[in-house]
């Protein structure tokens, strides 16, 4: 099993660094600058990468919201396109433009920006312990005699944070042809059948990025704490911070769909190629687009589900640069923030969840100019956060990419043309931004 590089995971737990004896200072809030040179960058560089984005949506990328933050500054804060240009397969006359509140679908940025900052915050309160196996918290969580391969007896938290638990990518649980057995689209039947899911490999003996893992993770912190993930992170994370734009299941808590950027334009069913029970047909617009968290997590689940838009995005940003703490309020600990990012002993692109700019395998997202201390992670609508302590920086874009139509939905079903795009693949237009701070 895999340990963190550096600050062993028990050291996180002892009463005398809880987060309530900490001393405490104001920590950094956002103050937007009235030029962006007052935060060392280049007008001029900025203006690019709105270019670099506007000439993508003048070819048919449907829109983007991207925001810029520097030593507690907003340097940026643009929003390009639509938000809404399709009903169905048919080009609206009028689409709606995205604006700077509007609410994107985080997809896997749920993970960092509610599983992982109340696992950050409960480990700092010493709640969690890292090394404790998964049984602690699930009892149920055990090998069975038919496993084929074991381990879940021995699996600790640590483990699934670094995607070494032996869980499959996706075993869509809403979908009875490849679930088969796993099947739920009942939430408390899904939390079961988590427990369940068969390992695919020996927990420890490789990286492979998994859903489950964050579905696990998510119901470890329900268990903790009493209440369902999106009470506890709304009450306990958001509302201290400010945050009125960051939910799960917006249209459950008095948004509406138009407040929010629309996603597949057909539903679940990748312009009519794919089908399971209850699928939806019509364009997604404020519900969340991730099958197992829609139709098997009732919206709420560690891995997907979040919503939220640039402003309340850099405010979460900043937090984790100031190591926990936003003004006055303090979410977790420095030292629990610093454990974090620190990368696995098997692979340097691999934090505690995070995505770390370990070695050129992550140029695609981070560029070539972050330093070898960024972390961040990306959401498969199009959502990517960069946090880079080097410069103090942050970078958010939030995109709806998945709101196009699928290039060949014969022969691929997951590759739409906004995936196509430069601003969908992200590296440019954080490359972009670098270029307008470093005046390249």
């Amino acid at each position: 099993m895999i340990a963190p590089a550096a600050v062993p995971a028990q050291a996180l737990n002892t009463p005398a660094q809880t987060i309530q004896a900490q001393e405490h200072q104001k920590a950094s809030t956002l103050k937007q600058v009235k030029r962006p040179e007052e935060a060392g960058f280049s007008t001029f560089g900025l203006k690019r990468v709105d270019k670099l984005i506007q000439d993508e949506i003048n070819q048919g990328f449907p829109g983007a919201a991207l925001i810029v933050i520097k030593d507690g500054k907003i340097v940026k804060n643009e929003a390009y396109g639509y938000k809404k240009k399709y009903d169905g397969q048919t080009l609206l006359e009028r689409p709606e433009k995205v604006k700077r509140d509007t609410l994107f679908d985080l997809a896997s940025n749920t993970k960092m920006y509610a599983a992982n900052f109340a696992l950050q915050q409960l480990v700092s309160e010493g709640k969690i312990n890292l090394e404790d196996k998964i049984q602690t918290y699930i009892p149920e969580f055990r090998d069975q005699e038919t496993d084929v391969i074991k381990g879940k007896d021995t699996l600790r938290i640590i483990d699934v944070l670094h995607h070494t638990a032996g869980f499959p990518p996706d075993p869509q649980y809403h979908n009875p042809k490849v679930s088969k057995n796993l099947f739920s689209q009942d939430r408390d039947l899904t939390i079961s059948m988590i427990s369940r899911t068969p390992l695919t490999y020996q927990p420890g003996t490789k990286n492979i990025y998994s859903d489950v893992d964050y579905m696990l993770l998510g119901t470890i912190i329900e268990k903790v704490t009493g209440k369902q993930l999106d009470e506890y992170v709304e009450k306990h994370l958001y509302k201290p911070l400010g945050l009125k734009n960051t939910v799960f299941n917006p249209l459950q808590k008095g948004f509406k769909p138009k407040d929010a950027a629309a996603t597949e334009l057909m539903g679940n069913t990748r312009d009519g190629v794919i089908d399971f029970p209850n699928i939806r047909k019509y364009t997604l617009q404020g519900e969340v687009h991730d099958e197992k968290a829609f139709y098997s997590m009732g919206g709420v689940s560690g891995h997907a589900g979040l919503f939220s838009n640039t402003r309340d995005m850099a405010v979460l940003l900043q937090t984790m640069l100031n190591g926990g703490s936003y003004g006055n309020q303090q979410l977790f600990s420095k030292k629990t923030a610093k454990a974090f990012v620190q990368p696995s002993s098997m692979n340097p692109t691999y934090g505690l969840g995070w995505r770390l700019n370990g070695n050129e395998s992550m140029e695609w997202m981070f560029g070539p100019y972050a330093s070898d201390k960024a972390f961040g992670h990306t959401g498969w609508t199009g959502t990517v956060t960069i946090l880079d302590p080097k410069y103090n920086l942050g970078i958010v874009l939030l995109t709806n990419k998945k709101h196009s139509p699928l290039v060949n939905p014969a022969k691929d079903s997951n590759t739409f043309q906004g995936d196509l795009f430069q601003t969908g693949k992200y590296g440019s237009v954080v490359t972009a931004v670098y270029e307008a701070m470093l005046k390249k």
